[in-house]
């Protein structure tokens, strides 16, 4: 249960951290104005808030297994929000980022 909860607040922080900075960006890059710089940057708030919750109590390990989710999130957002087509280089390093998240978070260990 609590790698599926673990799961669920990656993803969740994830949402609002790449969901924040995409606002952020829309903003500035296209244009699109202060309201959407401002969601974005409570967005990205909530994201400091959500990554508090993981049940492992170490930063480190949780800010770093999150770079693995955020850079599969990252493409994910880019080919639904923006038409990115990532090639199999992206693919294939987004799938390194998630093996390497998985072995930071869930591998056994000794306590």
């Amino acid at each position: 249960m609590l790698v599926a909860r673990s799961v669920v607040l990656f993803l969740s922080a994830a949402l609002f951290e790449i969901g924040g900075a995409w606002l952020v960006w829309q903003g500035i890059r296209e244009h699109k104005g202060v309201a959407w710089i401002g969601l974005g940057v409570i967005a990205l708030g909530i994201y400091g808030f959500v990554a508090t919750l993981q049940p492992d109590a170490n930063f480190g390990r949780i800010l770093a297994a999150y770079g693995g989710v955020f850079v599969a999130g990252s493409l994910a957002w880019g080919v639904i929000a923006d038409g990115f087509r990532p090639d199999r280089w992206d693919m294939t390093g987004a799938v390194l980022c998630l093996v390497g998240m998985a072995v930071i978070m869930y591998a056994p260990r000794g306590r």
